[in-house]
């Protein structure tokens, strides 16, 4: 999947190039940076994750701002090694960008992600996955690849094809699916007071809002439209005003010290914030066939920016809940709507269940929490080879209005 420049001599003179594949899931986009883009140090893959913030944060502000991004990018960086690539627990690593900076976990990206590492080129970039061995399941042919995320390991089950070289492709015409870190509750139905600060319009004299809180990789906190003030649920066209109540109620759980238990990581410091805030419309969407229903979400994360999809982190942290509350049997699938897919008859949902082995029907982890499968579909929409003129001093290192 090299690019090809039509300016060769051009980059030969200004340096390395970053080179890039375009994907999206259910509207959000990937974009997989393949090449030219530095391998953070680090033993394991959070210590890279810190390298990459302190030196080489100007080349995640570069891609995923504009001129080159958007202000929805998002960016996925494959690590050729990690501590768990090192044991084999893992294929290969990733780190996940934004364009308020890097994330823990991000499942429409691994959606993509998957396609990706069984499509590419071995001869074009060799250095890109040594580990890669896809080997095939011919009885349901699909493909496995354990991607190590901030996170943790995520399993991908990437359903194929054989090309006319006998090499694995995926296939466009089916889902891919991936197995979540282990996803629990935090808060059930918890009070968040406001002060006058930190109210919006719709509240009208309500001084608190019930909401849950919940982990899928990422700290997200949940609430129902209708809690927030909105009678019609996920309806207005309007999307500023809910960008607006969430943007407060975030700013009121981290701003009190009470609250900051619900989006505390077990195991590390690195992970324990709060990623998102999804609002949630249980009146809103279709149940896709053989799923027990169907809700929509709209998530607000990095600043405010919205995901077109159904979040993948998510929604494993919203299947998690609901299993916690005992709302939705193990056994039960789900269909996770965003306003994308909403519009679009329900094409792009995500489904999800509890995972299950061979030991345990649930999939269930330590103090309560379990992990769910995930299944969405992504696709390729082009590639890209960006460039940095020394004295472009504009676009070196991004920028945002």
């Amino acid at each position: 999947m090299a690019n090809v420049s039509i300016l060769s001599d051009f980059v030969s003179v200004h340096g390395q190039p970053i080179n890039t594949v375009e994907m999206h899931t259910t509207g959000e986009p990937t974009r997989i940076i393949y090449s030219g883009f530095p391998q953070p140090q680090g033993h394991t893959l959070l210590q890279k994750m810190t390298d990459a913030k302190l030196r080489y944060d100007n080349l995640r502000r570069r891609l995923m701002l504009e001129p080159r991004g958007h202000s929805i990018m998002y960016g996925a960086l494959l690590i050729h090694g990690t501590e768990f690539t090192s044991t084999g627990e893992a294929d290969v690593g990733v780190l996940f960008m934004h364009n308020e900076g890097w994330s823990t976990m991000c499942g429409h990206a691994t959606i993509a992600l998957g396609r990706f590492l069984v499509d590419f080129d071995t001869n074009a970039c060799p250095e890109l996955f040594p580990r890669r061995d896809l080997k095939l399941d011919t009885g349901t042919m699909t493909t496995t690849i354990n991607l190590h995320c901030p996170c943790g390991v995520v399993n991908i089950t990437v359903p194929v094809t054989i090309d006319t070289n006998e090499k694995l492709k995926s296939d466009p015409e089916r889902d891919v699916s991936f197995v979540s870190v282990e996803s629990y509750a935090l808060g059930i139905a918890t009070e968040i007071s406001l002060t006058p600060a930190y109210r919006w319009p719709e509240l009208g004299n309500r001084t608190a809002v019930t909401a849950d809180f919940c982990y899928g990789g990422a700290f997200y906190c949940v609430i129902e439209a209708r809690e927030l003030g909105f009678a019609e649920g996920l309806k207005s066209s309007n999307i500023d005003v809910y960008q607006r109540a969430a943007a407060c109620l975030e700013a009121a759980i981290v701003a009190n010290p009470q609250y900051k238990r619900l989006y505390q990581h077990p195991a590390s410091q690195e992970l324990s914030f709060l990623y998102g805030v999804i609002i949630t419309d249980e009146q809103q969407g279709e149940a896709a066939k053989e799923t027990a229903g169907g809700d929509t979400c709209l998530c607000f994360f990095a600043g405010g920016q919205i995901d077109r999809s159904p979040t993948g982190s998510g929604v494993a942290a919203r299947r998690a809940l609901a299993h916690a509350k005992g709302i939705l049997p193990p056994d039960n699938k789900w269909t996770y709507h965003s306003l994308v897919s909403v519009a679009h008859d329900g094409v792009g949902a995500f489904i999800a269940k509890l995972a299950c082995n061979n030991n345990d029907r649930t999939a269930r982890g330590a103090d309560d929490s379990v992990k769910i499968q995930i299944e969405g579909s992504a696709f390729y929409t082009g590639f890209a080879t960006f460039l940095a003129e020394p004295t472009d001093i504009i676009s070196n290192a991004g920028f945002e209005l």
